[in-house]
């Protein structure tokens, strides 16, 4: 099954907690929690999301090499700058869904288009 989900005036939170409901499959009748869903998510528009001037500033996305002092702090503007919208909304997406085995496959059926 495959969901499409437009990015176009809405908040980061908003679009990435969508995606995440239905990468879990929590919108499908037979949802079991251990089992991967057959689901495929476009996101589409990610450029046109709503990000406040303060907020692209202000907030730090964070990221972690898993070694000492590994510890390596952007702000989300310099992220866009560098990486695009679809870097944020995956890394808001990945922490919304379980921290399980399935994760990293349920990534996979994630698709962001600018």
């Amino acid at each position: 099954m495959q969901h499409t989900i437009d990015a176009k005036g809405k908040a980061i939170g908003r679009v990435a907690s969508e995606a995440a409901k239905y990468l879990n499959g929590k919108m499908s009748a037979t949802f079991e929690r251990n089992k991967k869903e057959d689901v495929i998510v476009t996101i589409n528009n990610a450029s046109a999301m709503k990000i406040g001037d303060k907020k692209a500033r202000t907030v730090k996305h964070v990221r972690y090499s898993g070694y000492p002092g590994g510890k390596t702090e952007s702000s989300l503007k310099h992220v866009i700058e560098k990486k695009g919208h679809g870097e944020l909304i995956r890394h808001a997406v990945h922490g919304m869904l379980p921290a399980n085995k399935i994760r990293n496959s349920l990534m996979k059926k994630l698709i962001i288009t600018e």
